[in-house]
């Protein structure tokens, strides 16, 4: 009884330090527009500039740390509750509605934020700072503008090679970041749907790293994949809004 008690714990530890113990962080940029162009209900206006998906703890094997969980995953001992980060985010909540919003019509902003929180902030090296954690992710993304490094701007009617895209940043930035990819139904076109920078594990994250992989989703190939990079709608798009806007 007792050895399967203490193999139960030896497990237990061994798979705390395994998530707990991340190798870098990824912020995750997303273009709206290849967001909501595929089927997605997405609510109006669709931002005209690229928002936040997520910042993330990340493996060295580049797997995304596994949520929070008390019973399987404690990464840390008690990190704030989704519940209670509402409060804490006031002094920053109208950037964060400017720069990571919700895009779907079913699910507002502040419930994206909780999970955001739940699946990634929790084991971060924040788990009791989420006024820090969503600020960090603001002044990453305010200070890479992909539209600045990508050497492309959106358009109907150019493919774009994806590691010509890579390079371009890797040549302003200093590193390569990760394309992520989705398909235009019907057409069968790929579409620039994420662009992805790494950082190394820092408090705050500053220092940018070549990513593991640079290529994700349905892009699988930097030579061979070409894909679009669709122009925001001027129906549907919010062209006020700018990342010098949303700058600290």
């Amino acid at each position: 009884m007792h050895s399967h008690l203490l193999a139960a714990a030896v497990l237990a530890t061994l798979v705390v330090s395994a998530t707990s113990d991340f190798a870098f962080y990824k912020l995750s940029l997303i273009w709206p527009t290849s967001a909501c162009n595929t089927g997605s209900e997405c609510k109006s206006p669709i931002p005209g500039i690229f928002t936040i998906h997520g910042l993330w703890p990340q493996l060295a094997d580049d797997r995304p740390v596994p949520p929070y969980n008390k019973i399987t995953n404690k990464c840390n001992a008690n990190p704030t509750s989704p519940d209670d980060i509402l409060v804490k985010l006031q002094p920053i909540e109208g950037k964060l509605r400017q720069l990571w919003p919700s895009l779907r019509y079913n699910k507002d902003d502040t419930t994206y934020w909780k999970v955001e929180w739940e699946h990634h902030g929790m084991c971060s090296e924040y788990p009791n700072d989420p006024y820090a954690y969503f600020n960090a992710a603001l002044t990453l993304a305010n200070r890479y503008n992909p539209l600045q490094v990508m050497g492309i701007q959106p358009s109907d009617k150019t493919l774009h090679q994806v590691k010509k895209i890579l390079d371009n940043v890797k040549k302003k930035v200093g590193a390569y970041p990760q394309i992520s990819c989705n398909m235009l139904p019907k057409v069968g076109t790929l579409q620039l749907r994420e662009i992805r920078f790494c950082f190394e594990k820092e408090k705050p994250p500053t220092q940018l790293k070549d990513c593991p992989k640079k290529v994700d989703d349905r892009c699988t190939s930097e030579t061979d994949d070409y894909i679009r990079f669709p122009p925001p709608s001027p129906i549907f798009s919010s062209p006020n809004i700018t990342w010098e806007f949303v700058s600290s």
